[in-house]
């Protein structure tokens, strides 16, 4: 009965979407010739659509070459500018290169809607002026984004701690892996912030301070083997990163194997981001669907939103010893009534060795009959085949790990449930 109450949801969801775009279909007939027009453009050569003229408070500058030269081309609907109304998230398909040598897609994001960029200008003239407009750039020069210029040797802690998810607690070896791998600079390589230009220092700042997704796709890159997706690179308010493929919530109602499958990744992605041989704990602390793309060739799942993603440093809490730093912590499921629902305390991700946060959230958001997300319920395991439901093994994992009854149980139920899916995966391959 529950079943069939969230397929009726998810259809009325799609009805209401089908309304909405039937009634956008015919204001675009209303508008032929401004629809025409913008089919002709290619905005993404034009230097005021790409917020250039932020800059340094941007996002940088490395594309600004091909970006201006016409290489990139906004996709059909993407022209559109009537559709920005539903592109809260400014997030853009495009294709980049030469005819002539093909082309592939890369996915544009402005990191932030409209409301929120807008908010970033007002932030730096109030700490610049106390006022909510000036001009910018000038306002730029007299914030603590511009003071770490000039002969300033390094990024430290006590300078961002708490600017971003990214630093709320950083150390040293994590600053200077930030400054060595920025991707906005033609000298990238070296740890020192004063190698960097005045204007890159402050976008580094301003991209760490806003937004930092690209500085965890710059440290983190796919081709290391880190699940995110790749940074390319960026001009003033936009920056590319590569075509992933469809976001996970398409394959909801995928075949079980391809679920399995899927589940599988999505384990071995959280063991991965919390054990490493680098000792950099990645939390991640917003976990939805939306926030997963997978691969059409490979079927690989991928990381496609970065924004809200703490690092914390197992070697600095080993070497500071912060108080019940050994002592094993365990997240505490949150039975809420909204969509993605995660509880965690960051103080506590950041003074902790062993963690089970990104077990929690895979499983309650991910995997488990809690999981909710566009009216629909019971994750993305949901209607296991008639044996796997009577053996009841899956099920007891998938409760385990979203919502333990035993001390440390969720650490126990993520290594089986790894295992388990893994054992189902090759069974049905």
């Amino acid at each position: 009965m529950l079943r069939l109450v969230s397929l009726k949801l998810g259809r009325l969801y799609r009805y209401v979407k089908l309304a909405v775009l039937g009634s956008l279909a015919a204001a675009l007939v209303l508008n032929t010739h401004s629809l025409l027009a913008s089919l002709q453009r290619n905005e993404l050569s034009e230097r005021r659509f790409l917020q250039l003229n932020k800059c340094p408070a941007c996002w940088g500058t490395s594309w600004c070459r091909k970006f201006l030269n016409g290489q990139l081309r906004l996709e059909s609907w993407g022209r559109l500018r009537l559709f920005d109304f539903f592109n809260v998230k400014n997030v853009y398909f495009a294709r980049y290169g030469e005819p002539r040598e093909g082309s592939r897609r890369v996915v544009l994001k402005r990191l932030g809607s409209a409301q929120e960029l807008a908010d970033i200008d007002t932030k730096i003239c109030r700490r610049a002026t106390g006022r909510g407009r000036c001009d910018l750039l000038q306002a730029l020069h007299a914030t603590e984004f511009a003071s770490l210029n000039g002969d300033v040797r390094l990024l430290t802690p006590d300078a961002v701690e708490g600017w971003s998810d990214l630093v709320h607690c950083p150390s040293q070896r994590l600053l200077d892996r930030l400054v060595r791998r920025y991707a906005e600079t033609k000298d990238s390589g070296s740890f020192l912030l004063r190698n960097l230009k005045d204007s890159e220092r402050m976008q580094l700042l301003i991209t760490l301070a806003f937004n930092p997704e690209p500085l965890v796709l710059q440290s983190f890159p796919s081709d290391e083997g880190w699940p995110f997706a790749k940074y390319l690179g960026a001009c003033g308010r936009m920056v590319a990163v590569n075509y992933v493929g469809e976001e996970l919530w398409s394959y909801f109602n995928a075949p079980w194997e391809k679920r399995v499958d899927l589940a599988w990744q999505l384990m071995e992605i959280a063991e991965q981001l919390t054990n490493n041989d680098f000792e950099f704990a990645l939390y991640l602390l917003d976990v939805s669907f939306d926030n997963f793309a997978v691969g059409p060739r490979d079927g690989k799942v991928i990381i496609v939103d970065a924004e809200n993603v703490l690092v914390a440093d197992k070697k600095l809490i080993r070497q500071n010893k912060p108080e019940n730093w050994d002592v094993w912590y365990e997240s505490k499921f949150d039975d809420c009534d909204k969509e993605a629902c995660l509880s965690f305390s960051k103080e506590i991700l950041c003074a902790r060795v062993t963690v089970d946060h990104n077990y929690y959230a895979i499983c309650q958001n991910l995997l488990s009959r809690h999981a909710t997300w566009r009216g629909t319920s019971g994750g993305l395991l949901h209607d296991p085949p008639a044996g796997i439901a009577k053996e009841g093994q899956l099920e007891a994992l998938l409760d385990e790990c979203a919502n333990p009854k035993k001390r440390y149980g969720r650490f126990q139920a993520a290594k089986e449930l790894r295992e388990y899916l893994a054992q189902l995966s090759n069974n049905v391959r």
